[in-house]
């Protein structure tokens, strides 16, 4: 049997799933009892060399939490935005999940790896380990005076999205809506861009998901570095907030940045439906447009995995050497497969971590 190809991702959400996860840790990272969309054994048997593992602190609600999944599945649609959260409230939650990611390293240390800068990642992957790049999605963690960035980079820390779907002291996230416009609401606040700014010097990416249009105009302003989407699709055929315009795409394209290609059904669907029977073709049609905008250079993977409604067809990690097949179907030739699958990734990881 051939090998799959081997792939790095640049997002999922496992992290809040092994913390919120009643069961036993060990059942959810090294078990094989196929809940959510990964552990261990899946990663192996799919290919994953590597990939971004999401520091997300979840809203916290008073009430039951809304049915996310029933209310996107019948568009239009517009989700009210949670409340701002401090960081006493945060920080907690997030060191228990960076905690869980060493853990993680700890429990298969001949399997996984968490890994600090492109050369460790390349190392990894030579040996067959994967490597883990600690990410975090919404920065109520850090807190106004930022010196706690300064803790979560010496655990690892080296890609960072100021903002989730909801406001904090250094920015605006989009609504959960649709359809609609990134163009809404108030950038950065200067907290937000001294946050930028430190990111830059210490060389912790940063992830423009999420942001509103005045704020990703704001980070690229404030960061000389690559411009960065991880887990996005294109607007021009989906028109979801959360998703980027063309404009926005060739800022991307122009400032040698990246956008990871999103599974996330209702980021996928021209419709915006969280719809599980979502074809090869939406995908594609997906993946054409960013490779069209952006070059074949500044595209990669970000699934979303743990944390959204994937099409029937992938399902879990293990679906991802069939997106990869379809691809190739597609006319997709191996140096492309390649550098969508893995490389792009390590490349613009090599140009903003350094």
């Amino acid at each position: 049997m051939t090998a799959p190809v081997a792939f790095f991702d640049g997002h999922n959400d496992f992290l809040l799933r092994l913390m919120m996860t009643p069961a036993p840790r060990e059942d959810t990272w090294l078990g094989q009892g196929g809940a959510g969309h990964l552990d261990l054994a899946r990663m192996k048997a799919a290919g994953v060399a590597g990939g971004l593992f999401a520091i997300f602190v979840p809203p916290v609600s008073s009430g039951p939490p809304p049915d996310f999944k029933a209310l996107m599945a019948d568009p239009p649609y517009a989700l009210p935005m949670p409340p701002e959260m401090d960081h006493a409230t945060a920080q907690p939650m997030a060191l228990t999940m960076a905690g869980l990611m060493h853990w993680m390293a700890r429990a298969a240390p001949s399997d996984f790896r968490v890994c600090r800068s492109v050369p460790e990642i390349r190392a990894a992957m030579a040996a067959d380990v994967i490597a883990g790049v600690m990410h975090m999605e919404g920065a109520e963690a850090i807190g106004p005076d930022l010196d706690a960035l300064y803790l979560f980079y010496d655990m690892g820390l080296r890609s960072l999205g100021p903002v989730w779907s909801r406001p904090t002291i250094f920015g605006h996230g989009v609504p959960m809506a649709f359809p609609g416009d990134p163009d809404i609401g108030p950038g950065l606040t200067e907290r937000g861009k001294r946050l930028v700014r430190l990111c830059d010097t210490l060389g912790i990416m940063i992830d423009l998901s999420h942001l509103n249009e005045a704020g990703f105009n704001d980070v690229a302003k404030a960061s000389d570095a690559p411009l960065v989407a991880t887990h996005s699709n294109a607007h021009a055929l989906c028109p979801s907030p959360r998703n980027l315009t063309d404009r926005q795409l060739h800022m991307i394209r122009e400032r040698g940045g990246m956008v990871g290609f999103n599974y996330a059904t209702f980021y996928l669907n021209a419709n915006g439906t969280a719809a599980a029977d979502t074809g090869w073709d939406v995908m594609l049609r997906q993946l054409d447009h960013l490779i069209a905008q952006l070059g074949e250079d500044h595209v990669g993977l970000g699934s979303d995995f743990d944390g959204c409604v994937l099409p029937d067809l992938i399902g879990d990690v293990t679906g991802v050497p069939g997106l990869l097949r379809a691809m190739a179907r597609h006319g997709y030739d191996t140096a492309l497969l390649h550098k969508l699958a893995r490389e792009n990734w390590l490349n613009c990881l090599d140009r903003c971590l350094t």
